[in-house]
């Protein structure tokens, strides 16, 4: 069979619709997957009844959709941070990543949870970066297990200095994964956070496939591919040589368009370029 990429969206861009018809406007778009950010459904997630939790599941299957796990994951509640000195804070925060844990597994199985959110990771009252680092690896190394035993991965995201003074690079990610050790703690790549990588993304992808279990796609400018002049043909061709059997998922920063807009833009133009990369 010929190789095929497996498609999937963030659902940021649906925040204000009901949910069983943004599911609808993305299968029809023709994706497979849904990613969610938690703070769509609730303003703290662990409001979020596991009646409620169960009727997301049924609405994600009964569209045709696979549930593909979380992104911004500490947006809200509001106050969060997962490396600062203050230990009460600190261990509440990594308190909601294990509730995020329960709510992922709980939407669908072997979901990943792609961990961000750069302003509850930088560093702050007064530590350095290697401390904050150091928090950061511990506090996922304290729920590793957790997330192992719900089928959830967990995925350290490099973030560029705008955004996070907290694991920086790729390559950083990568030797936090090394450094915990468990299969729970993986990495991802997104084309628009890697702007400050000096290897071709390509390059990064290879030297670091077997840790890579998500990508994210994206313009450089934040719109969505097809909108911007990022070339996605080089990775693609890699993750396709590799036989990345992960999924290819749209993650905007602008939602200036219209939500069905945006999804359809990205699919139509990521599947004319997917069908032209040498085999």
């Amino acid at each position: 069979m010929p190789f095929e990429f497996r498609y999937a969206t963030c659902n940021e861009a649906f925040k204000d619709y009901d949910f069983r018809e943004a599911c609808k406007i993305i299968r029809r778009a023709g994706y497979t997957g849904i990613e969610i950010a938690p703070f769509t459904l609730a303003e703290d997630p662990a409001t979020i009844t596991r009646e409620q939790r169960a009727e997301y599941r049924r609405i994600i299957g009964g569209e045709g959709l696979t549930f593909v796990g979380l992104h911004w994951l500490m947006v809200s509640p509001k106050g969060l941070h997962v490396t600062t000195p203050d230990d009460a804070l600190r261990a509440r925060s990594w308190q909601h990543i294990e509730m995020l844990i329960h709510l992922c597994a709980e939407l669908g199985p072997a979901g990943v949870m792609v961990f961000g959110s750069p302003q509850q990771r930088s560093t702050t009252g007064g530590l350095t970066r290697e401390q904050a680092t150091a928090n950061y690896v511990d506090g996922l190394a304290r729920v590793a297990p957790h997330a192992e035993d719900r089928g959830v991965t967990i995925l350290v995201e490099a973030l560029p200095s705008s955004q996070s003074d907290v694991v920086q690079s790729l390559e950083e990610a990568a030797s936090i994964v090394d450094q915990i050790g468990r299969p729970a703690i993986r990495t991802m790549f997104d084309t628009h956070n890697a702007v400050e990588e000096v290897e071709s993304h390509a390059v990064l992808v290879d030297r670091y496939f077997d840790k890579i279990r998500h990508v994210h796609v994206n313009e450089m400018d934040g719109t969505h591919p097809s909108r911007g002049d990022y070339d996605f043909r080089p990775v693609l061709t890699m993750l396709k040589q590799r036989g990345y059997q992960g999924w290819v998922s749209l993650e905007a920063f602008d939602f200036s368009m219209a939500p069905e807009v945006i999804v359809t833009e990205t699919i139509d133009y990521l599947r004319q370029i997917s069908e032209r990369l040498p085999e």
